[in-house]
């Protein structure tokens, strides 16, 4: 009796692991998936909005960059005005102050429309790199950027070995490449902006490995529970995470292999 109680557990447990980890490859496709979708808004974002603000008429231009590209009013309202400012510190705005609240407070399908409606915004702040480097080279810098998130996702996902203690630290990295960037905004020395996007790109390289693990583990200790909802608004907090450092090493990366016009 005793060995097949014994049998009958190691039944149950082996049963309920091949559960919990078809439910973590699940959770992984949709975390994954979402963070996909958001990287296509943003891009859709960014190319139509490029496309807003420039005209080839020299007597509907109001303003001129200095590669030559002419701005129409809708353009010198977005990137030479002080709408710019708002514009560029909004999402992180709602990272710090709005995106914690909406996790508690929303529902998972509210969560995830708050997630698309970051990635438009980031859309919009990004849409000048149309204007500043030239398409072939940012389709070059986004595969090359897709290659070495894939890869290091994958060692996040596989490894053994704890990157938590790796992961408080990067994220203190994180805020000192915040402080140096916004100083370097009154600066402008390329020197310094060289060494914030070498940095930058190892942090952040970093931090795909770390939340990559750390979504695999939040899973894995809350899918006993069976609280389906946490479980979805997980899986859209994970893509959050995942899209902030593929769209940081994107643009980090483009400061070095980006072809300007």
């Amino acid at each position: 009796m005793a060995e097949y109680n014994t049998m009958r557990a190691q039944t149950i447990s082996t049963t309920r692991a091949a559960q919990i980890d078809a439910g973590l490859r699940a959770h992984m496709n949709k975390v994954y998936g979402t963070m996909s979708v958001g990287m296509l808004i943003t891009a859709a974002a960014a190319w139509a909005i490029a496309g807003l603000t420039t005209t080839t008429d020299p007597s509907a231009a109001v303003a001129q960059l200095g590669n030559g590209t002419m701005l129409n009013q809708f353009g010198a309202t977005i990137y030479l005005s002080p709408l710019r400012w708002v514009i560029m510190f909004a999402p992180l705005a709602f990272i710090l102050f709005g995106w914690g609240a909406l996790m508690r407070r929303a529902s998972a399908a509210g969560v995830q429309l708050g997630f698309f409606v970051f990635a438009t915004a980031i859309g919009l702040s990004l849409s000048s790199i149309f204007l500043v480097f030239t398409s072939v080279s940012i389709v070059q810098t986004f595969l090359v950027t897709a290659i070495a998130f894939a890869g290091l996702s994958l060692y996040g996902y596989t490894t053994k070995k704890d990157l938590s203690g790796m992961g408080t630290f990067l994220i203190m990295g994180v805020i000192g490449l915040i402080v140096a960037m916004i100083i370097n905004i009154f600066l402008q020395s390329p020197a310094m902006m060289f060494a914030i996007s070498a940095i930058g790109i190892l942090i952040f390289a970093g931090l795909t490995a770390f939340y990559t693990q750390t979504i695999k583990s939040e899973y894995v200790a809350h899918a006993a529970a069976g609280d389906q909802d946490w479980l979805d608004k997980a899986a859209v907090d994970g893509a959050l995470s995942l899209y902030i450092s593929f769209l940081n090493m994107f643009q980090f990366l483009l400061m070095f292999l980006g072809q300007q016009e």
